[in-house]
């Protein structure tokens, strides 16, 4: 279920590298031990880290270059592995390293230029940022030079890492990963997400404390360049906690005494294919040929044998950008935002160090961040919804047509320039006191919405649907006046089906008309069902084989209706196909399972190492908000592979309430402690305490690490 390389030991070094692993986690014991006489609760003269016994590192810098160096080390102990491999592929030089599984890897890492375009990135940074990445590569190949015992024997061919490796992933991973990927450009017709995430602000009017709240949710694999990374970061002018990507050495999501934001994959269309009209060995545009450009680049492929093999891989482009596909008389070529935006990470940094809502919005402006909703909430009680992103402004279209083959012949489709900030779609403390995103578009994010879509072009959102996790989203926020922070929680870990509640007593009619004996006692557990996908709900497992097996499209009588955002779609549209897809679900659980009111818990597990957990939630299309996805096991069950990640809930008190969850772990380094040691919590539907404060940190300390 986590991404785990296993350790290849020099078996020069023997038995000492491996009693070595373990030195790290007994001297955070004798740290704990005498901590009483090294006064760690005073503010630190030089950078260090406190590692909690969640494994969270809590860093102090001295300055900004002593935080971004640690946070750099901190990365390496948790994820060393992990981050030198993600390191490897951002260059586009895994095969080479790896072998040939990597291939594709490279090919589209080349393709899309991202060597040479981190280059370009690291010399447009600001002298000071420049420096702090340069201090978090740094602190990288400082943990691998003192600790190569702890690294994996096949990943320390990256080493040393660099800079501008730093900067390749952060592209490889924002506009190669989120915006487009392979997977879309295989399919232009259907663009596919790597994820997707809940998020929540509600003002004081709507909390029970009066004081503004957060809720931050991501949903990603739980594993590879998705992994999240929990982290507290202080040094002049920022104290934040919050979390980020694997190999990112700024927090993405965060908080800080007065504020904090999260981020949604929101409905943004951030990339074009244009197909290009081939002509005397070049392409035709507004009427003349134009020559491609070719780029050659040496790609080596390590064989079985240990040795390499070396290809000219060449990309050619267009001005619309590279050609992705070059056969039949037809070539596309791929055209993506963002290429020109190299200060993220500083945008990011400035995020987490402002102080109050203007400090925040101004560094919004900057539109560094290509994608992503920002949801947030602050001390002074402001929320916002912001749909952030560089979204083209393009001459004609709706959001639909954006989404196919775009003609490349003509200027007429060719953007060139992106909406600036005061374009996108944004509330700031509406009416209803409460914002919510489930990957929907800003039109629904609360209600009465004021947001109008006939307001901003038609390209900039799609007009629909609001799926049924979303509908539950706001429905939980819509019913309750007044939120407490436990109750954020509560809703949080909410398995409630919509889609459920939505058809299911129609299902169960249409099953009594006209159903067998078999379909009869399918109906008995569905009637007896909680609607819910808590470990012990039985019924789920029935209900949610029979919609694996409908078409969501076709299924309701009455279609999803804008005017009618929250109750809509409704019926069945075809009562017997309906009560068929039943008899087949229950036929195929029993005989899976021996029963038809099988537990969900039973068959759904979280697992990791030993550990085998009766899991809770499920697939966010039948409206559960606490997603998980699930990956067929070899013994019949399922087991999770995706959805709740990193999960914060805060309320903006004095001091601030916080509690959060690392669905697998903070780490993923053989032998560490911290490989999925909040699966417990997971299981019981729990947030762990976050602890801040420098008091709290060193009640439940680990390990310290002095620089």
């Amino acid at each position: 279920m986590l991404f785990t390389a296993k350790t290849k030991l020099d078996s020069s070094l023997g038995w000492q590298k491996k009693s070595r692993r373990f030195l790290p986690f007994l001297l955070g014991i004798i740290f704990t031990l005498i901590v009483s006489s090294q006064s760690i609760s005073s503010a630190p003269k030089n950078t260090e880290i406190l590692w909690d016994t969640y494994g969270i590192p809590h860093i102090y810098g001295n300055n900004a270059q002593g935080a971004f160096q640690a946070f750099g080390w901190a990365q390496m102990q948790s994820h060393g592995n992990l981050l030198l491999r993600l390191y490897g592929q951002a260059r586009g030089r895994a095969a080479e390293y790896w072998g040939e599984e990597y291939l594709d890897s490279d090919k589209w890492v080349l393709t899309m230029g991202v060597p040479k375009s981190a280059s370009a990135w690291y010399k447009a940074q600001s002298p000071a940022f420049r420096s702090n990445i340069d201090a978090f590569a740094n602190g990288i190949n400082t943990y691998a030079k003192e600790h190569r015992n702890l690294i994996d024997d096949e990943v320390e061919v990256v080493l040393p890492v660099t800079p501008e490796d730093v900067l390749s992933h952060l592209q490889r991973v924002l506009l190669f990963t989120f915006i487009v990927n392979p997977g879309s450009v295989a399919d232009v017709t259907q663009p596919q997400s790597p994820g997707a995430s809940n998020g929540w602000a509600i003002a004081p009017k709507r909390s029970a404390s009066g004081k503004a709240m957060l809720l931050a949710n991501p949903h990603l694999p739980w594993g590879d360049l998705f992994l999240w990374y929990e982290a507290q970061i202080t040094a002049p002018g920022i104290d934040a906690y919050g979390a980020t990507l694997v190999g990112i050495p700024v927090l993405a999501i965060a908080f800080n005494d007065n504020l904090g934001w999260t981020h949604t994959v929101n409905t943004h269309d951030g990339w074009d294919a244009y197909e290009l009209k081939l002509q005397n060995n070049g392409y035709l545009f507004d009427g003349k040929v134009r020559p491609f450009e070719t780029a050659n680049f040496p790609l080596k492929v390590k064989q079985k044998n240990g040795s390499l093999q070396e290809q000219i891989f060449s990309v050619k482009s267009s001005i619309h950008g590279p050609v992705i596909t070059h056969k039949d008389g037809k070539a596309v070529a791929l055209r993506v935002v963002g290429q020109d935006s190299p200060g993220v990470l500083e945008q990011w940094w400035d995020m987490a160090s402002s102080k109050n809502f203007t400090q925040f919005q101004k560094a919004l402006q900057r539109l560094q961040l290509p994608m992503f909703t920002v949801m947030y909430a602050d001390r002074e009680g402001h929320i916002m919804h912001l749909f952030n992103g560089l979204v083209p402004v393009r001459q004609k279209g709706d959001f639909a047509y954006w989404q196919g083959i775009i003609p490349g012949d003509t200027s007429k489709t060719l953007w060139t320039t992106t909406h600036p900030y005061q374009d996108l779609p944004k509330v700031i403390d509406p009416p209803s006191g409460w914002l919510q995103n489930a990957n929907d578009p800003p039109w629904t994010t609360t209600f009465p919405s004021p947001i109008k879509a006939d307001n901003y072009p038609s390209y900039m959102a799609p007009r629909g649907p609001m799926y049924f996790r979303a509908q539950r989203s706001a429905r939980m926020l819509a019913e309750d006046n007044s939120i407490s922070f436990e109750e954020m929680i509560a809703y949080k870990h909410s398995t409630q089906m919509e889609l459920a509640e939505r058809i299911i007593d129609d299902l169960i009619l249409a099953a009594q008309q006209q159903g067998d004996e078999l379909t009869r006692r399918a109906t008995d557990v569905l009637r007896a069902w909680d609607r819910k996908a808590d470990a012990n709900s039985r019924g789920a497992v029935l209900f949610s084989f029979w919609a694996d097996d409908i078409d969501f499209d076709t299924v309701f009588s009455t279609p999803w209706d804008e005017k009618s955002p929250r109750t809509t779609p409704d019926g069945l549209a075809d009562p017997k196909s309906a009560v068929k897809a039943l008899a087949d679900a229950a036929a195929k659980v029993e005989k899976a399972y021996g029963k038809l009111d099988v537990a969900w818990g039973d068959v759904f597990r979280l697992r990791s190492g030993k550990l085998d957990l009766p899991a809770n939630g499920g697939d966010g299309d039948k409206g559960i908000f606490r997603v998980v996805d699930f990956a067929p096991a070899n013994d019949g069950r399922f087991q999770a592979v995706s959805g709740d990640s990193y999960v914060a809930a805060v309320e903006f008190s004095q001091p601030v309430k916080a509690k959060a969850l690392t669905s697998y772990g903070n780490a993923t380094q053989p032998n560490s402690p911290h490989v999925g040691d909040q699966l417990q919590f997971f299981a019981r539907q729990q947030l762990r305490p976050v602890w801040r404060t420098r008091q709290e940190i060193t009640a439940h300390l680990e390990e310290r690490k002095v620089f």
